[in-house]
């Protein structure tokens, strides 16, 4: 089993980056707003603690499966150690099963991930992003307090590649991730 950790700001492309790479290997797609729009949808807010219940059932029933992987898209805070701690909690699913790990990075800067904010693919499977100021303002708020771009040599992953996809096409991303980690 692979699980690869495909990571990076908001509206940088993870999960469109994540649908091509499907497309292109037998890796599913589980991006992060899979768990967030369901909850947001019963609930009427964003109730974390069911995220990730939802997540963690996920995870667990996934990795006993004989699939041959998933993509796992999510906002990795390189500042925050719980994100770090939220990683290894994820791996420690997966790892009794023998699955290997990888870990993708996209970088964008923020007025390209601006533009991207209000996409048709991402307002279609992402209803909380569709009031495109207040997706705006969370996203600028987001990156005034915290870091998601890691700096270099910071990662201590192996199979760690970092792309900036910011003149780049999905497509081309997605192949180049499947090229570097033979998927």
């Amino acid at each position: 089993m692979k699980l690869l950790f495909l990571f990076g700001d908001a509206a940088v492309g993870k999960m469109t980056v994540g649908q091509e790479l499907a497309k292109i290997t037998d890796l599913r797609l589980f991006h992060n707003h899979m768990t967030i729009e369901p909850v947001i949808e019963i609930f009427g807010y964003f109730n974390s603690e069911a995220i990730e219940r939802l997540r963690q059932v996920i995870f667990e029933e996934y990795a006993k499966t004989d699939n041959y992987g998933m993509i796992f898209t999510f906002m990795f805070a390189f500042d925050s150690q719980a994100d770090w701690d939220e990683t290894e909690r994820i791996k420690d699913i997966f790892r009794p099963y023998g699955a290997e790990f990888y870990y993708a990075e996209l970088v964008a800067p923020q007025k390209i991930r601006l533009e991207r904010n209000a996409t048709e693919n991402r307002l279609k499977h992402k209803a909380s992003k569709r009031d495109i100021e207040l997706s705006n303002l969370r996203l600028l708020n987001d990156d005034r307090n915290h870091r998601f771009e890691s700096y270099d040599g910071e990662i201590p992953f192996e199979n760690y590649i970092k792309i900036d996809n910011s003149e780049l096409s999905p497509e081309a991303a997605a192949r180049m991730i499947k090229e570097r980690f033979d998927l």
